[in-house]
């Protein structure tokens, strides 16, 4: 779960299914469904849905939302999942997660029945994300400078320091031209299309902007080691100022990396 405010990823998760065009003969595979937003929008259009996410908890949440759905414990690069029987295939911003994403969108190719769609989602270049300003403000509590998409770093790896910036040996992060597309011809997708979507965080208030922050695991980690709460708003007030709003509130314009294959 990431810190974005309630209902931040319709948009996106609109775009993702249109970008399917016509499932039929078969279930949706969602995987890394989290409570199930996309999987419910989906029903609602008709579709039958699988959700796989990698957390119980979230997905007891899913159960209660979308209990249309068959809901599996699993995560990449190792499904649940029999070869060939979804009839499509989604995966919204799990990929940059994941150690070795070629070896995940295998899987996610595995999974599809062949010609099935799979769309993919991740974030776009750091300069077109005001989302980064999280890690950047989070990196004092966590294990230094933000990776290149703007997150902070998970376990104790170090950056380079640079806004951005990525660690020497490091591959070239999944925004960088025509790097995507690459990995999924690596994977076995084809008629691989990359676009990106805009979709802006709207926070109302300072307690919006927190909330989302302190019930993401990133948020925990920072405040367990600030020894507290109060280090981490404050930082994170003061980092994300210029993105306030005359109103009160915040408002992060963001840009999604969309690809759109076939199995």
């Amino acid at each position: 779960m990431e810190p974005g405010p309630a209902g931040w990823g319709r948009p996106l998760y609109e775009w993702v299914l249109d970008a399917l065009g016509t499932v039929s003969g078969g279930p949706l595979l969602d995987v890394g469904c989290g409570a199930g937003e996309l999987c419910r929008l989906a029903v609602d259009r008709g579709m039958s849905v699988r959700g796989v996410d990698a957390s119980p908890g979230v997905l007891a949440a899913a159960a209660q939302l979308v209990p249309e759905a068959e809901l599996l414990t699993g995560a990449l690069p190792s499904l649940p999942i029999p070869d060939r029987t979804a009839a499509a295939v989604t995966c919204v911003q799990v990929l940059m997660h994941v150690p070795n994403p070629v070896a995940a969108l295998r899987e996610l190719a595995r999974v599809a029945r062949p010609g099935a769609p799979v769309v993919v989602t991740v974030w776009g270049p750091v300069e077109q994300c005001a989302f980064g300003a999280f890690g950047r403000a989070l990196a004092p509590f966590l294990s230094g400078p933000p990776r290149a998409d703007g997150l902070p770093r998970a376990g104790g790896a170090r950056g380079n320091g640079a806004r951005g910036g990525r660690r020497t040996g490091e591959p070239p992060p999944l925004t960088a031209p025509g790097r995507l597309a690459k990995l999924a011809g690596l994977a076995g997708l084809a008629s691989a299309r990359v676009e990106d979507v805009r979709c802006p965080f709207d926070y109302p208030d300072d307690r919006a902007l927190l909330a989302g922050l302190y019930a993401a695991e990133v948020g925990r980690r920072a405040v367990a080691v600030a020894g507290g709460r109060a280090p981490v708003r404050k930082a994170v007030l003061a980092g994300l100022a210029e993105y306030r709003t005359a109103s009160g509130g915040y408002r992060l314009e963001n840009t999604f990396r969309v690809l759109a294959a076939r199995a």
